[in-house]
């Protein structure tokens, strides 16, 4: 049977697509609708929370001089590229494995889209438990995390 491009894995794009689509408007919207470090309590445990990550996950690096834009939104362009490369090579009837990967590739996308555009990440999503709040993130962060959990269960479940 020929390879065409629907045969692949690069038939889940769509799911990046829309995934990215989401995360841009969700950060948009924290941009448009609140007000910069005030908390805008939805729940006992979730605020949103606007803030600008100029570093990684956690804010690590958040503090540097600014290499940390370059050497992130590099990263981001390799993992993306090694991530379309991926999803080349696998069947569009892996589903799990796409899915994931398509996840993955939409979060890195959607952050490296900020540190281009900004020099920064727009972060919103507060989780806490009274004073104690988990880092801030997006919805992109959490496209991420899906996917690399997804990919984890999938090798622990398959380990070849």
């Amino acid at each position: 049977m020929r390879k065409t491009l629907f045969s692949t894995g690069l038939r889940w794009l769509w799911l990046a697509v829309f995934v990215l689509g989401i995360d841009r408007y969700a950060k948009q919207w924290a941009v448009t609708h609140l007000v910069f470090a005030e908390p805008l309590r939805i729940l006992p445990i979730f605020n949103l929370t606007l803030v600008y990550n100029k570093g990684a996950a956690f804010s690590f690096f958040n503090n540097a001089a600014g290499w940390q834009n370059v050497a992130l939104g590099s990263l981001a362009f390799i993992v993306s590229i090694i991530i379309l490369c991926w999803l080349y090579k696998l069947s569009a009837r892996d589903r799990w494995v796409n899915i994931a990967l398509c996840l993955i590739l939409s979060g890195a996308l959607g952050n490296a889209w900020d540190r281009v555009l900004y020099g920064y990440v727009i972060d919103f999503f507060d989780f806490h438990l009274g004073d104690w709040h988990f880092a801030i993130f997006n919805t992109a962060d959490s496209a991420i995390c899906v996917g690399a959990a997804m990919l984890l269960f999938h090798w622990i479940r398959h380990p070849k």
